[in-house]
C-alpha cells in the first residue's frame, strides 16, 4: 500500500506544483525518485510531527494541497491537537498519512500499534477518513483525495487483501465494495484485513454458509446504502477491523443500523477489546493470538449464525472445524 501511495501521489504531483509531501524523518528509500524528480516539492520536517503539522497546514492556508507522512501513532495521536486545531478547524486540504495500520509493526510494541485511530479520527469535524483494503483502492482513494481538497486521514496497512479488482464492483466515493456474493451473512471489513474476511468466508463454504463482503475504504462520509441493504437481506452482519472495537467500524456500522429500524438476527464485532497488546510478533502473528485471523473469525461466526438461525442443522461434525482450525 505505501509504495502504491508514493506511486499515485508522484504521478499527480509532477502535474500539480501546488501538491507537498512532509515527512517526519522517515520513507526516504521509498522516496527516492520524488525527491530526484520534484525535489521542491518534498520536505523533511524531522522528528517533529506537531510542527510538521502545523507547517502543513500553514501551506494549505497558501493554496498548497499537503499530505503529512509518518508511521501509525506518530502522524495521528502525537499531533492531535495540530490536526484538530490547524487543520480540521480551517477545513485546509492536509492530509495525514499512516503507515502501519493496526499490528502492521507489531514487533515495535504498543508505542506502534496504531489500534484506536479510526475512532479518534472519525471523531474530528470537517476529516474524511480512509481505510482501504487493496491497493487498487489507495490508488483511487489518493486521486480522490486530491479532487476533493479536504482534510482527511488515510490509513495505509502493511497487509492489502489480494485479489483482483476486476471481479469486483469498481471503487465509488464514500460508497462500500460489494466484493464477494453471498446470502446468508454480511462481512463488513476495512483495511488490510480484509484477505483475512475473504479466506474466512472459504472456510465457512464447508458449512453451506454463504458470506456476502462488503469492504469500507471510506469510513467518513460514509454511504450506508449496501450496508443497509445487506442487513435486509442477510441473516446476520459481522463487523471486522484490526482496531480497537470501541468506536470502531464495528460502533460506526451499529449506529447505522440501529437509527435504520432494520431488524437482524445477529451482529457481532470482531476486532481488539478495548486493551493494549501485552506481546509483541508480526502482524500474522498478532491477528492470530487476539482472534483477528481467517480461523477465529469464522469460528465465532459459524457459531453465531448456527445458534440465531432455529431451521439450522450443524452440516458438518463440530470436530471437522476444529480440525480446521
Amino acid at each position: 500500500m505505501r509504495d502504491q501511495f508514493i506511486r499515485t501521489l508522484l504521478e499527480l504531483a509532477k502535474e500539480d506544483p501546488n501538491i507537498i509531501l512532509v515527512t517526519g524523518d522517515l520513507g526516504f528509500a521509498v522516496f527516492d525518485e520524488f525527491q530526484r524528480v520534484i525535489p521542491n516539492q518534498f520536505v523533511n520536517a524531522g522528528v517533529a510531527e506537531q510542527n510538521m503539522t502545523g507547517l502543513a497546514a500553514g501551506l494549505a492556508m497558501a493554496g498548497k494541497r499537503v499530505f503529512t507522512y509518518s508511521i501509525g501513532n506518530f502522524v495521528s495521536l502525537r499531533c492531535l491537537e495540530q490536526i484538530r486545531n490547524d487543520v480540521c478547524y480551517h477545513g485546509v486540504p492536509v492530509t495525514a498519512v499512516c503507515i502501519g495500520a493496526g499490528f502492521s509493526y507489531g514487533a515495535l510494541g504498543v508505542s506502534h500499534h496504531a489500534t484506536e485511530d479510526l475512532a479518534i479520527m472519525r471523531s474530528l469535524p470537517n476529516l474524511d477518513v480512509y481505510s482501504p483494503g487493496t491497493i487498487s483502492e489507495v490508488d483511487w482513494i489518493v486521486r480522490d483525495i486530491v479532487s476533493r481538497g479536504r482534510p482527511a486521514y488515510l490509513r495505509l496497512d502493511k497487509s492489502a487483501a489480494d485479489f483482483s479488482d476486476i471481479e469486483v464492483e469498481p471503487y465509488r466515493p464514500a460508497i462500500p465494495r460489494l466484493v464477494r456474493e453471498g446470502g446468508d451473512l454480511t462481512f463488513i471489513a476495512t483495511g488490510g484485513i480484509l484477505g483475512e474476511a475473504l479466506r474466512a468466508a472459504e472456510i465457512l463454504e464447508d458449512f453451506a454458509v454463504s458470506a456476502r463482503i462488503l469492504n469500507v475504504h471510506t469510513l467518513k462520509p460514509l454511504d450506508f446504502g449496501p450496508i443497509l441493504k445487506a442487513a435486509e437481506e442477510t441473516h446476520g452482519i459481522v463487523t471486522i477491523e484490526e482496531h480497537s472495537t470501541t468506536g470502531g467500524l464495528g460502533g460506526l456500522v451499529a449506529e447505522g443500523i440501529l437509527e435504520s429500524g432494520i431488524p437482524l438476527k445477529f451482529f457481532r464485532r470482531i476486532g481488539l477489546k478495548s486493551s493494549f497488546s501485552s506481546v509483541v510478533g508480526s502482524q500474522q502473528y498478532l491477528r492470530a493470538r487476539y482472534g483477528l485471523d481467517a480461523a477465529a473469525i469464522a469460528a465465532v461466526v459459524k457459531s453465531a449464525y448456527f445458534t440465531t438461525r432455529s431451521d439450522s442443522q450443524m452440516l458438518v461434525p463440530p470436530s471437522t472445524f476444529l480440525e480446521r482450525r
